[in-house]
């Protein structure tokens, strides 16, 4: 049977680009990962080999540097939104370009000189038509640990569960959350430097009877950042067990934990303001 096509995209992904603002005093660094795809009206190239409406995914690369020369790179949702109005003026037949972003973070410890912020990253995603663009941002391998205010109990047993009640245990996680904005020209990092704090205030105040009930917690504190109409929220449970020790004659007061990699829980979330 003859095979209908319904649906393509094409792109370039893992584009690495650092730059360098070289100020009089201070140097301003930014390093970022960034993937281009498009949608549209592409069918002959894959049906018929007709290339003469494909932009070389080669060229999608070379013009996120040449735009990053021409336009200092600040906050990665203006850079996004920046390269999907190009791609969009630049390939006629597409009629979507999504602009994925991550910025990996560094901490300056002077003027000229940087540190590698850890693992946790920054992210971006700029999704424009050609009568609409949305904006979102997000946060990954943002790592957590509270050593108390955690519990989880009055969970339902069966045959199989062998997993105690506690009242006291360590509440771990690397929390990815990407959330959505009402409108595309906002001071992006002045919102996201404002949501990360709010999760992390919530994560910290928050008197945790399950992660399912902090990850809402959280949520609901970042939505109240002006323009914030969305998040979602994932949380792995990063297992903390407490140590047998009594094979060696003593005593675990709740001190000495073994952390696990896998298996391992893992809570989402979605929320919206109420209303919207």
């Amino acid at each position: 049977m003859p095979a209908k096509l319904i649906g393509n995209g094409y792109g370039k992904s893992e584009v690495r680009l650092v730059t360098v603002r070289r100020g009089p005093d201070v140097h301003e660094l930014k390093d970022v990962t960034v993937a281009i795809r498009l949608e549209g009206d592409f069918a002959s190239a894959y049906t018929d080999g007709d290339n003469s409406q494909v932009l070389p995914t080669d060229t999608m690369k070379n013009t996120v540097y040449a735009l990053a020369a021409d336009h200092p790179v600040q906050d990665i949702e203006d850079f996004g939104l920046l390269l999907s109005d190009h791609f969009l003026r630049a390939s006629p037949p597409a009629a979507s370009a999504r602009i994925t972003l991550t910025e990996h973070l560094w901490d300056r410890l002077d003027p000229h000189c940087f540190r590698r912020a850890g693992g946790e990253k920054r992210t971006a995603m700029v999704t424009r038509t050609r009568d609409h663009v949305e904006v979102t941002a997000g946060i990954e391998d943002l790592v957590v640990m509270k050593t108390s205010k955690s519990a989880f109990e009055g969970f339902p047993r069966d045959r199989y569960t062998t997993l105690p009640e506690t009242s006291d245990r360590l509440l771990a996680s690397s929390v990815s959350a990407t959330w959505k904005y009402a409108r595309p020209d906002l001071p992006f990092g002045e919102r996201w430097t404002e949501v990360r704090r709010r999760l992390l205030d919530a994560f910290l105040a928050h008197d945790s009877r399950s992660v399912q009930e902090t990850e809402y917690a959280m949520g609901e504190a970042a939505l109240e950042t002006p323009d914030v109409e969305e998040i979602h929220l994932v949380m792995p449970n990063i297992h903390h067990i407490p140590v047998d020790l009594t094979r060696f004659g003593l005593e675990n007061r709740n001190e000495v934990f073994v952390a696990t990699s896998d298996p391992y829980g893992l809570i989402e979330v979605t929320l919206s303001r109420a209303g919207s």
